[in-house]
């Protein structure tokens, strides 16, 4: 009878760590899926419904009813499709519920039919959700950095803090505007689609942006256990071709020159991290491990980007070739780098822009004029809660021999930094100066 009993308890161990392995696993899916594809759920969604709130809160709806259903029925052969088809049927209930529920579904431009299908648009527009979406939030009736931050949001599945953090705003602040985004979205009834090549030009800089900052958001991810998110950073580079294509055989410049840099800084990406996922900086970096075929594409885009005035998306690709065309770190020409930082300081003004130039300074002619640039970066307060202003200058204090100075400084770094892989290399350094002070 006891054994009975025991092996019934083992039994119903064994059965409860089942379940709790088949959730997890099923959670797993859900967000991998969420972390891949939500920007071209959320597109899609758009796409059919032209209500951004309504395929936001669909998409979420999804994704919460996937974790239950995915446990107990299994992960489904294509997961976007489902969570799109769940979605799509949230939405239409939304839809029901409201009071003139008949009135809405003759605006509406599509038909709900039993599958998820891709709409039918004009033969001259682009086959795309996503650059879509771009083209809606970079519409010119929205203020530049609402376009922006409404893309992330959408497009990237940021949080409202991460894109707060970006801009260096209060997070109630970027919240109000992205509410005020999507209201005028919906009321101005601005459409879903990318606009004729001659209608381009108003757009086409805050279309880089977004397309920049999505790699961005890639290459050096706000939160997460890795650092990089090579679906983001291929979704950019993917963008960046098919807007070359579609402006034709001889694309605006900086077009060139943001393919061009975002190939060359992606070619990195694989000496970034070490083998325990910790960060390498670029000086320490096993140039063996960079992509060489993807350089090679990128350095004649530089030149053709180049050869048509300098934009900023072009001096950053230049800065860009320069790492990439040297062997070993000492063969960096600093020099030409400053130069290219000073002209893209004076063409595009900024405290980041100043910061980057103030360590190439300080690698060309040593770390104590790169600090004096930097404490007058500090004095003006613009970027105090920005973490790689306190880690540049912590570093360049740590290479003057400023021990006890540069603790202070990673210290208040690590207070900042969002990432635990720059984390663990702040708390690394730290852990280095205090011992030489000692």
């Amino acid at each position: 009878m006891v054994s009975r009993v025991r092996d019934d308890r083992i039994d119903s161990l064994a059965q409860k760590y089942l379940q709790s392995s088949v959730f997890a696993d099923a959670t797993a899916a859900v967000e991998t899926v969420y972390r891949s594809d939500w920007g071209r759920i959320l597109a899609t969604l758009i796409g059919l419904f032209g209500d951004f709130d309504l395929a936001e809160e669909s998409a979420q709806e999804a994704f919460t009813a996937a974790v239950n259903q995915w446990a107990s029925e299994g992960v489904p052969e294509s997961p976007r499709a489902w969570i799109i088809q769940t979605a799509k049927h949230k939405a239409i209930d939304r839809i029901r519920r409201q009071t003139r529920f008949e009135e809405k579904v003759e605006a509406f431009p599509y038909e709900f039919g039993a599958t998820v299908e891709e709409p039918n648009y004009d033969s001259d527009e682009i086959p795309d959700d996503r650059l879509r979406l771009i083209f809606t939030c970079c519409h010119p009736a929205l203020a530049p950095e609402v376009q922006v931050s409404l893309t992330l949001r959408t497009l990237c599945g940021l949080e409202t803090d991460e894109i707060a953090r970006a801009f260096l705003v209060p997070v109630p602040t970027m919240a109000q505007r992205l509410v005020r985004a999507k209201r005028k979205i919906r009321d101005a009834r601005i459409p879903y689609r990318v606009p004729e090549t001659r209608d381009m030009a108003e757009r086409l800089d805050a279309v880089l942006t977004v397309v920049y900052l999505v790699f961005n958001e890639g290459y050096a991810a706000t939160r997460g256990t890795s650092l990089v998110r090579t679906d983001l950073c291929a979704e950019a580079i993917r963008l960046a071709r098919l807007l070359s294509s579609l402006l034709g055989p001889q694309p605006p410049a900086e077009v060139t020159g943001l393919l061009a840099l975002m190939l060359l800084h992606d070619a990195r990406r694989d000496a970034r991290l070490d083998s325990a996922r910790d960060l390498v900086v670029l000086e320490e970096q096993d140039r063996n491990r960079w992509n060489q075929q993807q350089i090679a594409e990128a350095l004649p885009l530089v030149d053709k980007a180049l050869r048509n005035g300098p934009g900023p998306f072009s001096l950053q690709a230049a800065i860009a070739a320069i790492h990439c065309r040297a062997a070993r770190p000492e063969d960096t020409d600093w020099v030409q780098i400053v130069r290219l930082y000073g002209v893209l300081e004076r063409l595009q003004p900024s405290p980041i822009v100043s910061l980057n130039r103030a360590v190439a300074v300080a690698m060309a002619e040593g770390p104590q004029a790169g600090l004096a640039i930097i404490d007058e970066l500090a004095a003006s307060g613009d970027l105090d809660n920005y973490h790689l202003l306190h880690a540049s200058r912590a570093d360049l204090l740590r290479r003057r021999g400023s021990f006890e100075e540069a603790a202070k400084s990673y210290g208040r770094a690590l207070q900042l930094a969002t990432h635990e892989s720059e984390r663990r290399f702040l708390e690394k350094r730290l852990r280095e100066v205090r011992s030489a002070v000692a």
